[in-house]
């Protein structure tokens, strides 16, 4: 499963991993244990790059730090449910970053772990994705 990219997507991720390595004293991530033995329901925060066209037509350079919640794991890769709405996108049918949209991330990805209370993470669970992501 391909990860998002900047050029073809308008959206990727940053690497927490990469981003700790170079502010080690300023910067800290969960244990890599920890962001490799999430499951079904933890949330994980990740770093976002989002390019947008701005009113004047430019192409802009946004970063966001926004929560997903877990619902599964494919071959290594995790598929989380976006659980925020982007502040530089309006929720509009051709943006595929919206609440509910499927993320897809790796352990090194992973910025911060949470542990939602299981009736919210059902919730968000069952509901039918608003994006999916190709598989």
């Amino acid at each position: 499963m391909r990860l998002p990219s900047l050029d073809i997507d308008s959206w990727c991720l940053y690497s927490a991993e990469a981003a700790h390595d170079t502010l080690p004293d300023s910067f800290s991530i969960p244990s890599f244990e920890e962001r490799n033995g999430l499951t079904r329901g933890n949330a994980a925060r990740l770093l976002f790059d989002i390019m947008v066209t701005d009113e004047q037509g430019e192409r802009r350079s946004f970063q966001e730090i926004m929560w997903t919640i877990i619902a599964e794991r494919v071959d290594g890769t995790y598929i989380g449910i976006l659980d925020d709405q982007p502040g530089c996108l309006e929720p509009r049918s051709n943006n595929y970053l919206i609440f509910g949209a499927e993320i897809p991330f790796l352990p090194e990805h992973i910025i911060e772990i949470a542990y939602p209370p299981g009736d919210y993470s059902d919730w968000q669970l069952n509901l039918n994705p608003e994006r999916c992501w190709p598989r």
